[in-house]
């Protein structure tokens, strides 16, 4: 957990690691990149204050779900990660 994040989050919006794809089945078999999903887990890194008179849920810290599609690709400081609206997040694990 990063905790000395240097991006701050406009409103609503929240930056997620995402987590890495796994390389292997439960069975042993290697997966191959061509093959792998897009993870749909991440931890945030950095939140928004939330909308105006509605403070976000979620926090910097949480381990979330969001859809498959969500959110924006970006890097900073050499890491992939995603920005995304709160409302795009399905549930805190």
């Amino acid at each position: 957990m990063v905790t000395n994040f240097q991006a701050q989050p406009l409103h609503d919006r929240v930056i997620v690691r995402p987590v890495p794809a796994e390389e292997k089945t439960t069975g042993g078999i290697i997966i191959p990149d061509t093959a792998k999903e897009k993870p749909q887990r991440g931890t945030i890194v950095a939140a928004g204050p939330g909308k105006k008179d509605e403070p976000l849920s979620v926090k910097s810290g949480d381990t979330v779900l969001y859809g498959k599609y969500a959110g924006t690709e970006l890097q900073l400081n050499g890491e992939d990660l995603l920005i995304m609206r709160e409302a795009d997040i399905l549930a805190i694990l």
